[in-house]
């Protein structure tokens, strides 16, 4: 894949093989690393969306910029390798990005 990975963006992330509960299939992911990171390594930072009728936060949290009933499953963040982005279909507002580094923060047991 030739096309720059960027911080916000959602791409649809081939997210199989997994193990256990992981999410799984071919799924829209945003990417939370920074673009930096995004540029120099193999492997961004994305977390899974999903969709669900209501959120559960900090775990789940909506995300209606991906789509109305679009929720971020913060407990499944992960490093993907580049081979597993498919295409990108947009990306969060600014308002739904600071949602999830709300939820990553809270999860991670990071301070504010």
């Amino acid at each position: 894949m030739s096309r720059a990975i960027r911080r916000g963006e959602i791409w649809w992330v081939c997210l199989d093989p997994v193990r256990g509960s992981e999410i799984r299939k071919t799924r829209p992911c945003a990417v939370i690393s920074a673009d930096q990171i995004n540029r120099q390594r193999r492997t961004p930072v994305v977390i899974p969306l999903s969709t669900a009728p209501e959120a559960a936060p900090p775990v789940v949290v909506l995300v209606r910029s991906a789509g109305p009933d679009s929720v971020a499953v913060v407990d499944q963040v992960r490093a993907v390798d580049r081979s597993r982005f498919v295409r990108t279909s947009g990306r969060l507002s600014a308002e739904d990005m600071a949602v999830v580094e709300s939820a990553l923060r809270r999860v991670l047991a990071l301070p504010d």
